[in-house]
């Protein structure tokens, strides 16, 4: 069984510590923030095992190097990391990281970047996606093409309905108003005003799940949005028109 600690860092990150029960192993995906992370493992009281790198950017990446040093742990992601700093373990599509008695299958996911991955507890059904899908959103194309973020994005819907994704920023009331604008489907019209409700209430949207994403994200539904396109340029389409919102 994993447990997951989130909190909040920077200015609209989240930070993820997990922590096999079995074991007692823990290990925190990405590092956006070193100070807030070691931190939260003070008053956790947790030992920290491993570092899980999901891309390279700093906001993800850029604490490796503090918090190896104050814990020790390994660093483990794709080779693009060493962009940063070299990781410890490189991992690619198809590989298999273990934390105690918790498998993680490690997932292609570029697009945001080339190298990206995610980390997949298929036991737990949970699911580490760093950047490349958010609550009502996805990373933007800042190194892949369109055809590959589709790619991506059509592994993280194979995953069961009911597998909770924490992705790595709370972005998810600015995907609401865009989402608006270019899907008037009923049901995102209603997830929508409870986001907007819960914000004010000062409330987290993380984590959301893959069923939800796929009934009411535009960017997965962009197929039925723009028919009689191929469907990574109608998600193409709609990835352009969000770089281009202001609204």
């Amino acid at each position: 069984m994993l447990t997951v600690h989130q909190f909040p860092c920077l200015s609209d990150n989240y930070g993820f510590l997990i922590r096999d029960e079995e074991s007692g192993l823990a290990a925190c995906i990405d590092t956006p923030d070193a100070e807030a992370i070691l931190r939260e493992l003070a008053g956790l009281g947790w030992k920290l095992a491993l570092i899980l790198n999901t891309h390279w950017h700093p906001d993800h990446a850029g604490g490796n190097a503090q918090v190896k040093a104050a814990t020790g742990a390994t660093v483990i992601g794709p080779e693009e990391v060493g962009r940063i700093a070299p990781p410890d373990r490189v991992v690619r599509d198809g590989d298999v990281v273990e934390l105690g008695a918790t498998r993680f299958d490690v997932i292609d996911t570029g697009g945001h970047t080339l190298g990206h991955v995610t980390f997949h507890d298929a036991a737990d059904r949970i699911a580490f996606v760093g950047d490349t899908l958010f609550a009502l959103g996805c990373g933007r194309l800042f190194e892949g093409t369109a055809e590959q973020m589709w790619g991506s994005l059509q592994k993280l819907t194979a995953l069961p309905d009911d597998t909770t994704v924490y992705c790595a920023h709370e972005y998810t009331a600015s995907n609401a108003r865009f989402a608006l604008s270019v899907d008037p489907d009923p049901a995102l019209a209603s997830r929508a005003e409870q986001i907007f409700a819960a914000r004010e209430r000062g409330e987290w949207t993380v984590p959301t799940t893959i069923g939800l994403e796929k009934a009411t994200n535009p960017f997965l539904r962009a197929p039925l949005l723009a028919p009689g396109m191929a469907d990574h340029e109608a998600f193409g389409q709609i990835r352009a028109a969000k770089d281009a919102f202001r609204g």
